[in-house]
This record gives C-alpha cells, sequence and structure tokens, in this order.
C-alpha cells in the first residue's frame, strides 16, 4: 500500500514509520507540508497520488487553543475537510487521529465508539468538528481516538512527553504535585502505531478506540514511573482545581477498544506493561 504520512517526524509519525515500513510509505514532516496551505497540501498529494492518506497533525497545545480559537479549527477542522477531499478525489482511504478530550468525562465506565460525545474545551470542540466532517463526507476512513500518548521522540508541540518531564524534574530534585483527580489511559506510541498498522489493510472502516488497557490517574501514572525507574522523587497527589487552567479537562476519559474487540483485532497490551517497554526501550528501566 503507498501511504502519505503527515506529521512524520511527531512522536507517533516516527513510530508509524516503523510500523508500516512493509508498505511504500511517503513521510511528510511540518516543514514539507502545511495542512492549512490548502492548495500546497493538494498538489503535493496529487503528486504522490497515495492508497491511503495518515493524518497525525494537529493544534493540540490544549490551553492555547482557548485564546487561539481560529488557529485550533483551522488545523483540525478545516484542514481535516480539505484532506478528506483529497482522498474522495484519490479514491483513497483516509485514516485521522483524535481525542479522548471529545467526551466530557461525567461518567465512570469506559467510553466505547457507540458513546456520545460532550467536549468541554476550544480543542475538544475542534477535533469533535474534523471527526463530524470526516464520518460525515469521507467515503473510506479509519478515525482513531487515542489518550495521553508518549512515544520516543517526544511531542514537538509540548517540548517533550509526560514520563521524560517527570524523570527530568526528578533528577533536578524538583517537587512533583501531579493530578489525582483525572483518570486516563496513558498510551504508548509503538502500540499505537502497530495497532493502526494492524487495521489499515483491512475494510473494516469507520470510528476505532485505541488505547493501551487499563486506567490511571496522571499522579499513579508518575508513581509507577518511579516505581520501574528506581529513581527517588518527591511525589505528592493534587488536584486539578489547584492547577485552574484555561481549558476544562474531562476528569474520566478512559477509553474501551470496543470494535478492535469485537473484530478480533485488539493488540493493545496494559498501560504499566507498555510503560516499562518504553523505560527499557529509552535505558531507563
Amino acid at each position: 500500500m503507498k501511504i502519505a504520512l503527515l506529521g512524520a517526524n511527531g512522536q507517533l509519525g516516527r513510530d508509524l514509520q516503523i510500523a508500516l515500513k512493509g508498505h511504500d510509505v511517503t513521510p511528510l514532516t511540518r516543514s514539507e507540508i502545511d495542512v492549512t496551505d490548502f492548495s500546497r497540501t493538494r498538489s503535493i498529494l496529487m503528486d504522490v497520488r497515495p492508497d491511503a492518506i495518515l493524518n497525525t497533525t494537529a493544534y493540540h497545545r490544549v490551553d492555547d487553543c482557548e485564546d487561539r480559537p481560529e488557529e485550533a479549527f483551522q488545523v483540525n477542522a478545516l484542514a481535516v475537510l480539505n484532506l478528506v477531499r483529497i482522498a474522495n478525489g484519490l479514491d483513497a482511504v483516509f485514516v485521522h487521529l483524535s481525542t479522548d478530550y471529545v467526551f466530557d468525562g461525567n461518567t465512570k465506565t469506559p467510553y466505547t465508539e457507540n458513546s456520545v460525545p460532550r467536549p468541554l474545551s476550544v480543542y475538544a470542540n475542534s477535533k469533535l468538528a474534523g471527526e463530524f466532517l470526516t464520518r460525515g463526507m469521507c467515503k473510506k476512513f479509519f478515525l482513531i481516538r487515542s489518550c495521553g500518548l508518549y512515544g520516543g521522540a517526544g511531542s514537538n508541540g509540548k517540548g517533550g512527553n509526560f514520563v521524560e518531564t517527570m524523570i527530568g524534574r526528578a533528577k533536578r530534585g524538583e517537587a512533583l504535585r501531579v493530578v489525582n483527580d483525572q483518570v486516563v489511559t496513558p498510551t504508548y506510541t509503538v502500540d499505537l502505531a502497530q495497532q493502526i498498522a494492524r487495521v489499515l489493510p483491512t475494510s473494516h472502516y469507520g470510528l476505532f478506540h485505541m488505547t493501551n488497557e487499563g486506567a490511571c490517574t496522571w499522579f499513579e501514572f508518575a508513581k509507577a514511573i518511579f516505581e520501574l525507574t528506581g529513581i527517588r522523587a518527591d511525589l505528592s497527589p493534587t488536584t486539578s482545581e489547584l492547577y485552574k487552567s484555561p481549558a476544562i479537562r474531562p476528569q474520566y476519559s478512559v477509553l474501551e477498544n470496543a470494535r478492535l474487540k469485537e473484530l478480533g483485532l485488539n493488540q493493545m497490551r496494559h498501560w504499566r506493561d507498555a510503560l516499562a517497554a518504553y523505560l527499557k526501550e529509552k535505558s531507563l528501566g
């Protein structure tokens, strides 16, 4: 399969290049393709003529989106619409990444693909708009929601990832106050990339939840990092209220990989096993 991979230098994009090595992948970084430049994006993709367009680009600085709604919707919705139109014109499969933030967190049971989204922030609304445009207009698509991504390449837009940030601050002797009232499933991008690679050649189009298994708070995740690495840390729990961040986060955003399990395609391991593998790969565990 010939694949155009947008956001190829991001943490998920780099792992996708490895997971999709059996395919003909054209990696496109932000410096090579700006998805908000619609005419140039169309020109590049029409030249590549891929069988699949895999979009990992996003404006995901959640708090900044509150002050920059136009930019959030430009990248997370309008650019997605353009990519959908290009994919339709090429009769290509469109693969688009979305987020657990489309839910409001007012539950204590994992969200399935059939759960009703209720976004709380500008970021979440812009991502949901991208979902609606994909589902409403794309002929062949895989729409993938995930949660709490971390990977070896770090997050270009956020200056690293949660694991590296925790370890770095602990080694500098800083006090770590981590929220203990947001329940998530941290997801290793290697696992997500391999899961996408498994689904992509199929014709099981539609919406999928793809996260590692299990659930924890961010504080519990941080605690596991230090348990597995043996690093001593001044770590204690706190609440979201004390941070008073501009964007509201859902207090519970655990996703159930229901469709993957129904189709016998789920290969996502438990979040703690995935974390151990990541730390081993980085020679930290």
